[in-house]
């Protein structure tokens, strides 16, 4: 097996609706995110999938979530946009986004909303 990981970020604002504390409030973070795909098997010219490629589709994921208030993003309208819904989003996102590259599948997503602290969601 396989396991290719990109690191990225995105920065957005949130609140949890009925959590009993000051994250209920508006605020923001500055959110970490790891990817890690996987295959087990390499292509012609002996790669899983292209590092541009990964990079590319969580780009757009990236895109979607960066500079907005989560609450009001349409993945969000009913559940909370708590790290382990937006790990588990973005994990959905990038099956979405490797389905065109044969054997490739998301391994897991690790959302952290402060350097020490975060979620790593996998199937």
């Amino acid at each position: 097996m396989y396991e290719i990981f990109i690191k990225t970020h995105f920065s957005s604002a949130h609140y949890l609706r009925n959590y009993p504390g000051n994250c209920e409030h508006l605020h923001g973070h500055n959110w970490d995110v790891e990817v890690v795909v996987g295959a087990e098997t390499l292509n012609e010219i002996d790669v899983a999938i292209d590092f541009r490629d990964v990079k590319r589709i969580v780009a757009d994921i990236m895109a979607e979530l960066d500079h907005i208030n989560l609450n009001e993003h349409p993945a969000f309208s009913k559940a909370n946009p708590s790290s382990e819904r937006i790990a588990e989003y973005i994990f959905s996102k990038v099956r979405q986004g490797v389905e065109p590259f044969p054997g490739v599948r998301p391994i897991r997503v690790k959302v952290c909303e402060t350097p020490g602290s975060g979620v790593i969601y996998y199937e």
